[in-house]
């Protein structure tokens, strides 16, 4: 039985179980039809109808022909213009000496030229290592020197970050820098000499695509990880890993459908996504882009996030889906300009890399009439393991949804000798052809934390009795005061049901008799006045008193974050120093 939605649903909601949809959407002969394979040894469930490479995917999405792809301020790329300029920078690389195995690493902000060389490097065999547009030069440097890259593809900010390095890097030959003023020279060059300008790309000659073999479990990217402890490690993905994410996110869809009593059309209908998140991240470029293109969506991009240009943008484009990480949606929701701007033509606003409060997904849904959505996924999986949309997220809106039908999940004790039964707490382990074969050139690490097909998350969650995943924390983040287990994901939802806060963290501090205990820091929408003490009432109101916090300092800005959309908890306790007893 399904818990009480948070908002009055069709009393003929759901029209199909779960296992009925199941059924229904992986039938024999079905878009979603699955298959057993072997892959490095373990009998993996897959989707019988992925693409099996990117080249693949590439070509395919060429059928969209003038469709505008990709839209960049004042910018647009037809799928057909883009598909040209694929096929002959693919030639340039292969002129650089480029063969399948090269690493060709790209930098540069979300541009209409990012996916062009994505798909240009990985139609070769390349890998393809997308760099985090947000590290600074020497972050880079360690990038480009641990991944051997050959080729880096970068735009003007971040050739200026770069360009005192190029010389430390031995295995970086060529270096191709797009939108740049400066003069350029030795193994430096232009994007645009090489393939012209964005307006340039459709009168490009009609040449052929590369004929390189690529088979579904070659190399095809390096992700790095978001590195919060240590230096970042690179997951090495593969073209079925990436290809994976296609068909997740359409039974995803198909299944919100179906529990509502739809039927999935045959073709796609033309939609338009506002992608805010960077491309470097995986639930950019895997999840968002990847989808986006199998299903011919124009996708925009901005230089960077402001909710006013966001709505802007919305208004004029008619942006059918957007989102990225909570905080974006708050924004939207909060800001005081939202008034002055039709949002009408959004269906769906979906995020992930945070939790997300109960409040948010009932406001989603009743204030904009859009479909909120979220799931659950990391840089080793690949972006998506679960999602979750429609009716169900509205009925269990603190859950991340359903693993695919492709994906397994199981709740492990933190020392990994035992399974946990259903409801109980412990690390979140995942396997599916998702799941990256490992870490790049680092093979302890890759031994720790990939078992027998299974990926230890280092979340901690648990499952209910029809297969919802909730998680609760990271295993590293959660608050133990004097014994207790304070979970941040429980505090935080709370403290985003209090009206005006827009962003929110519990963090642990250190105590010297209770070993830590659980300190807030609380973003609030303009206008929005609340004490201390107002949101402490709140809490315990609610929560057992141990888990109510002891502090709340509150700040003018939204709380920093990773590029994954992760809050930088580390950051936020110098604001408590000396101020809870230690």
């Amino acid at each position: 039985m399904a818990p009480e939605p948070i908002v009055p649903l069709d009393p003929k909601w759901p029209a199909m179980s779960l296992e009925q949809v199941r059924g229904a959407l992986t039938a024999p002969g079905s878009r979603f039809e699955m298959e057993e394979i072997e892959i490095r040894g373990v009998p993996t469930r897959v989707w019988k109808n992925a693409p099996p490479t990117l080249g693949v995917l590439a070509q395919l999405a060429r059928l969209y022909g003038e469709r505008v792809f990709t839209i960049y301020e004042d910018e647009r790329v037809t799928y057909d213009a883009n598909y040209r300029a694929v096929c002959h920078l693919a030639q340039k690389l292969s002129e650089m000496g480029v063969v399948k195995g090269d690493r060709v690493a790209l930098a540069m902000r979300n541009l209409p030229e990012w996916p062009t060389i994505f798909f240009a490097a990985t139609s070769l065999g390349a890998i393809i290592v997308p760099l985090n547009a947000w590290w600074t030069g020497g972050e880079l440097e360690y990038g480009l020197k641990d991944s051997g890259s050959k080729v880096l593809f970068v735009d003007a900010e971040r050739h200026a970050r770069l360009k005192q390095c190029y010389d430390a890097l031995p295995d970086l030959e060529r270096v191709v820098v797009s939108r740049c003023d400066e003069e350029l020279g030795g193994n430096v060059s232009r994007l645009e000499v090489l393939i012209g300008t964005r307006s340039d790309w459709a009168s490009l000659p009609d040449i052929p695509f590369p004929q390189v073999a690529v088979g579904p479990e070659d190399d095809a990217t390096i992700f790095y990880t978001s590195g919060t402890t240590g230096n970042p490690k690179g997951a090495l993905g593969t073209h079925r890993n990436i290809c994976t994410n296609i068909l997740s996110s359409g039974y995803s869809a198909g299944r919100a459908m179906l529990r509502r009593g739809e039927i999935p059309p045959a073709a796609l209908p033309h939609k338009v996504g506002l992608l805010v998140i960077p491309l470097f991240h995986v639930t950019a470029c895997s999840a968002a882009l990847m989808a986006g293109i199998a299903s011919g969506q124009t996708i925009v991009f901005m230089r960077r996030w402001d909710p006013v240009k966001a709505m802007e943008v919305i208004e004029r484009e008619k942006v059918n889906l957007t989102g990225g990480v909570p905080t974006i949606a708050w924004q939207l929701l909060e800001h005081p300009e939202r008034a002055n701007h039709d949002l009408s033509s959004l269906e769906v606003i979906s995020y992930g890399g945070a939790p997300s409060a109960p409040e948010l997904v009932k406001r989603i849904y009743e204030e904009f009439g859009a479909l909120p959505g979220n799931g659950w996924g990391m840089t080793e999986t690949m972006a998506t393991v679960t999602q979750h949309s429609g009716e169900d997220y509205l009925t269990r809106p603190t859950s991340a949804g359903q693993p695919v039908a492709t994906a397994d999940l199981k709740i492990m004790t933190v020392e990994g000798d035992r399974e946990l039964p259903v409801g109980e707490v412990g690390e979140l382990w995942a396997r599916g052809p998702m799941i990256v074969k490992g870490y790049w050139n680092k093979p302890e690490a890759t031994a720790e934390t990939f078992v027998d097909g299974w990926v230890r998350t280092g979340d901690l969650a648990k499952l209910d009795e029809e297969g919802f995943l909730y998680i609760v924390d990271r295993a590293k983040d959660i608050i133990i005061r004097g014994g207790e287990n304070i979970y941040s994901s429980e505090v935080e939802d709370v403290l985003y049901a209090f009206p005006g806060v827009m962003d929110a963290a519990l963090i642990g501090v250190p105590h010297k008799t209770l070993g830590e205990e659980p300190v807030a820091v609380v973003h609030l929408a303009p206008g929005t006045v609340a004490t201390e003490a107002d949101l402490q009432d709140f809490v315990r109101e609610r929560l057992a008193g141990f888990k109510v916090p002891v502090q709340v300092r509150f700040v003018a800005d939204t709380l920093p974050r990773n590029a994954n959309g992760k809050i930088l908890k580390k950051d936020l306790r110098g604001l408590f120093v000396g101020e809870v007893a230690a």
